[in-house]
C-alpha cells in the first residue's frame, strides 16, 4: 500500500474553508433559477464589440482606461476614483487584502453573500457576523455597535443577497456617521439596478452627498447588464483607497473582451432600463402570488426572492428540483429563487403552494 504524499503546509483556516458553491446547473428541460443570472441575451451591440476585441494573443489594457473614463463621467468623479475588476467580488477581495489582516475584524450582516466569510478568512482577518432583523434586513445599529478598535472594514449589502431587502438611505447615512472615519465601509450594490424603492440607499448619491473617503461603492455588470460570463465590475471611491486595492489586484485580470462588452452595454442603456423594468415587474408580481400561498416572502429589491424555509430548506428545495426548477438552498436558513423566464413563474408558484407552511 502506497503512503499518502506529504503535502506542503496549508494555513489551517484555509484548509477548513469550503469551496465556493456555485448555483447548480440545469438540464435542458429545467429552469436555472439558482445563480441570479439575467434571463435575457446580451444587450444590442455587445456580441459585435466582443468579436471586435478578438486580439486574444495580446494583453488587455491593465487599467481598463476607456471604461474608467466612461464610468467617471457617468458618476461625476475622476477616472482615478474608479477601479475595474473581474467582478465586484474580486474588488471586495482586493479591499480586504488592502485593509485587513491577522488580528483585524470585518463586520457584516448574516446571512448575506456567502463569499464574505471566505474572503475575510483568506485575508487572514476575523469575521464579525451581525444577525439580520426578523424581516431579513440589515440591523445597522447593531452593526455599528459591533465596530471596535480592531475593525478595519464593514460590508453593507444592498439589496441583501440572498434575502432581498435594501438598506434605507437615511439609515445608511446615520450608520456612516457612527462608524469611525478610519474604518472602510463597502456598500455592495451588485443588484442596485433592480431597486424600485425610492427610500433605498444609492451609492452614487451617498458618495456625492457625504464625500467620505472611507465609503467605497461596488457595482457589477454581471447581473442587470447580463455579463456574468465575462466577469467585470467596478468600484467608486477615494483615489487613495482604490490605489491600495489596485496594488493587491492580480495583474491583467480584466479582459479586453470584458471591457468592450461593458462599454457596449453602457451604450444600450435604454434597452437595459426596459429589461430591468420587465424583471422588476415580474419579481413584484411573483412576490405577491407567493405571499398568497402562505409564504412570508420578505421585501424583494434584487432579481430574486427569498423563501424563509429554515429547517425545511432541503425538503422544499428538493420539491423545486423535482418540478424542474433549479434553486439555491442555504440549509437551515432558506431558499433563493432567481427571477427567470416568464414561463417559470407559474411553476414556482405551484411548488410554493404545495410546500407552504401550514
Amino acid at each position: 500500500m502506497s503512503e499518502e504524499p506529504v503535502l506542503p503546509r496549508i494555513r489551517p483556516e484555509i484548509a477548513a474553508l469550503p469551496a465556493y458553491r456555485q448555483g447548480k446547473q440545469a438540464s435542458p428541460d429545467a429552469f436555472k433559477l439558482s445563480s441570479n443570472e439575467n434571463p435575457f441575451e446580451p444587450l444590442p451591440g455587445v456580441l459585435d464589440a466582443v468579436n471586435a476585441a478578438g486580439a486574444f494573443n495580446r494583453y488587455p489594457d491593465a487599467t481598463a482606461a476607456r471604461l474608467r473614463e466612461r464610468l467617471a463621467a457617468r458618476y461625476g468623479v475622476s477616472p482615478d476614483e474608479v477601479h475595474i475588476g473581474a467582478g465586484s467580488v474580486s474588488l471586495l477581495a482586493q479591499l480586504l487584502l488592502a485593509t485587513s489582516g491577522p488580528g483585524d475584524e470585518v463586520v457584516y450582516a448574516w446571512r448575506s453573500f456567502e463569499a464574505y466569510p471566505s474572503l475575510v478568512a483568506v485575508a487572514g482577518a476575523t469575521s464579525v457576523q451581525v444577525p439580520l432583523t426578523a424581516d431579513f434586513r440589515h440591523d445597522l445599529p447593531a452593526m455599528a455597535d459591533a465596530v471596535t478598535d480592531r475593525t478595519r472594514l464593514v460590508i453593507v449589502c444592498s439589496p441583501n443577497n440572498p434575502t432581498g431587502p435594501t438598506v434605507g438611505y437615511d439609515e445608511f447615512v446615520s450608520f456612516v456617521d457612527r462608524v469611525p472615519r478610519d474604518v472602510l465601509i463597502v456598500l455592495d450594490e451588485a443588484y442596485a439596478e433592480f431597486v424600485t424603492d425610492p427610500a433605498s440607499v444609492e451609492g452614487g448619491r451617498v458618495r456625492a452627498v457625504l464625500a467620505r473617503p472611507n465609503v467605497v461603492v461596488l457595482r457589477t455588470f454581471s447581473k442587470a447588464y447580463g455579463l456574468a460570463g465575462l466577469r467585470i465590475g467596478y468600484a467608486i471611491g477615494h483615489t487613495g483607497v482604490l490605489d491600495a486595492a489596485r496594488s493587491t489586484a492580480i495583474p491583467l485580470s480584466v479582459t479586453a473582451a470584458g471591457e468592450a462588452a461593458a462599454l457596449a452595454s453602457l451604450d444600450a442603456e435604454s434597452e437595459l432600463l426596459h429589461r430591468v423594468s420587465v424583471i422588476a415587474e415580474r419579481r413584484d408580481r411573483l412576490v405577491e402570488r407567493l405571499r398568497e400561498t402562505g409564504w412570508g416572502i420578505p421585501d424583494a429589491q434584487g432579481n430574486f426572492v427569498w423563501f424563509p424555509a429554515a429547517d425545511r430548506t432541503v425538503e422544499v428545495a428538493a420539491a423545486f428540483e423535482e418540478a424542474g426548477l433549479i434553486v439555491r438552498p442555504f440549509p437551515g436558513d432558506g431558499i433563493r429563487v432567481s427571477i427567470g423566464e416568464e414561463e417559470s413563474l407559474d411553476r414556482v408558484v405551484e411548488v410554493a403552494a404545495a410546500t407552504a407552511p401550514r
